[in-house]
């Protein structure tokens, strides 16, 4: 049995957040032992052979916490007088409580659950959470146009400078990045993450862990997941309004009033997330109820937009909670898999206000991502408006409509069938048409109309003073009364409608 007086137990924050070292290195524990539980080490050491940071981190501090040299204060490892039932967190939370009330020892922690849970039990508290100040080390890499920063292991630091669409690699140092630097950089990240009011850890996997810390997203990787540490911090050199992208106002008032099943979509880095950050501020504004599911939460948005983490709920929770709280509108910040486009699809349709930020190359592969995944049919119920950003500005902007035609370059009027089509909203020209031809879905580009500039040329120097028209099936020719169509005109005109894939329809005009 250790002897009660003078005894002081470390709780797991405390170690991960190095306040447990600091409260004896700065005399909090004026005089006494400091007890690791053996049974906590081993906890740390599991979660480092899963790959987990908290793992490394836990016991980077132990060591340091072994290592304290202060007069009066004795740092050891005891074992437990109970064993763990399983090795999980909350356990080794239960074995702390219950052997610092058998020692009426002083639990040094900085979880305000554990302050709760001990003071309940009468278990005195050492409680040191504190939010750290002052710059992390990751900060010094960035200015005011560092867009992000790139650290890997026996490579050169780099960093990302500019804006999006118009950046440049810059070398930081000429001096290769040190193993030991980067996992120094990634302990006092997560230390952090513990302790700053604005950090957590969004997610801990083997072999990662996503970081959010301010306005900084911090990823760390480390073996076996990749083949060495490396840290890419990435954050938002701008944070703009709506009216500073100076949409038309065509565009504006189709999104104050009609768009409600919106897909941001770009490539990465192209400025999808600022744009919706900008949206999302606009709905608000204008009194709408707005809330965000994010994975990680990187938007950067006022107090009264709730933000939803998908890494803690499953997808059932939050659909739940969204169609029982009813916001306006929900921005889900990214769309990846079938469960992201699965819960959209089903908000969309229970009448809510949709806003889907994804990854797309061109403009027509976001709605094509969502045509693989629904019918036909639903996506104009699910979908009415595409924005798709380049460079930080919106460059083109789709609206979809479902009608019933014959689809364009098809003659056989049987083959009529719902036809989606996807029109430049600005300009309303047809640019794109979605059906279904047999079991598969084509998703077809339709000729552009400057076309037509060339086939009245042809067609005028077939017959002087035609005028040429066309519809989504035929090729009209409006030639003049007088005009003689010789059988070799005939067959030069047809060739010009059968390249267009288009009927042929002649109509004379003017007087006799």
């Amino acid at each position: 049995m250790v002897e009660s007086v003078g005894l002081y137990l470390v709780d797991v924050e405390s170690v991960l957040d190095g306040s447990a070292k600091r409260s004896i290195e700065e005399g909090l524990v004026p005089v006494g032992r400091v007890l690791i539980l053996k049974e906590l080490i081993e906890y740390f050491y599991i979660q480092a052979k899963k790959g987990m940071s908290t793992g490394f981190t836990g016991l980077d501090e132990i060591r340091k916490l072994e290592s304290i040299k202060r007069r009066g204060v004795k740092v050891e490892v005891v074992e437990a007088d109970k064993k763990l039932r399983e090795e999980s967190y909350e356990e080794v939370k239960r074995l702390i409580r219950e052997q610092a009330w058998k020692l009426s020892a002083i639990i040094i922690t900085s979880d305000s659950m554990m302050l709760e849970s001990a003071e309940a039990l009468g278990i005195p508290v050492l409680f040191t959470g504190k939010e750290r100040k002052g710059r992390l080390k990751i900060e010094e890499y960035f200015d005011e146009k560092t867009m992000s920063i790139h650290l890997k292991e026996g490579a050169l630091p780099l960093a990302k400078v500019g804006r999006p669409g118009n950046w440049i690699f810059v070398k930081l140092s000429e001096k290769p990045t040190e193993r030991n630097e980067i996992v120094e950089i990634s302990r006092e990240i997560i230390e952090r993450a513990y302790t700053m009011e604005e950090g957590f850890v969004e997610i801990d996997r083997a072999g990662s862990t996503i970081v959010q810390i301010k306005d900084y997203r911090i990823i760390i990787t480390r073996p076996p997941l990749s083949d060495g540490w490396e840290i890419t911090a990435v954050r938002p050199i701008a944070k703009l309004s709506l009216e500073e992208y100076n949409l038309p106002e065509k565009l504006m008032l189709r999104l104050s009033e009609r768009a409600e099943g919106i897909l941001i979509s770009g490539l990465p880095g192209a400025g999808k997330t600022t744009f919706a950050q900008a949206l999302a501020e606009f709905y608000s504004s204008k009194g709408k109820i707005v809330k965000t599911i994010e994975s990680p939460r990187d938007m950067r948005l006022k107090a009264d937009i709730t933000q939803y983490s998908k890494t803690y709920a499953d997808f059932s929770e939050l659909h739940d909670i969204l169609l029982l709280s009813r916001p306006d509108y929900t921005f889900f910040d990214e769309l990846r898999d079938d469960n992201d486009f699965k819960l959209y699809v089903d908000l969309r349709l229970a009448g809510i206000g949709m806003v889907g930020v994804t990854h797309a190359t061109t403009p027509i592969d976001a709605i094509q991502r969502i045509a693989t995944r629904v019918e036909l049919g639903m996506i104009p119920s699910i979908v009415d408006t595409v924005i798709f950003i380049n460079s930080g500005s919106v460059e083109k902007v789709y609206e979809i409509s479902i009608t019933v035609r014959l689809p364009t370059g098809l003659r056989e009027a049987e083959l009529a069938r719902p036809v989606v089509e996807v029109r430049n909203f600005l300009t309303g020209e047809l640019e794109y048409e979605l059906y279904t031809f047999g079991e598969q879905t084509m998703v077809i580009p339709v000729r552009k109309k400057p076309q037509e500039g060339r086939v009245s040329a042809r067609v005028s120097n077939i017959i002087r003073g035609a005028e040429v028209e066309r519809d989504d099936t035929t090729l009209i020719i409006k030639i003049p009364r007088r005009a003689r169509v010789t059988s070799k005109k005939f067959k030069q005109l047809k060739r010009i409608a059968d390249e267009l894939g288009l009927d042929l329809k002649i109509v004379p005009v003017g007087k006799g």
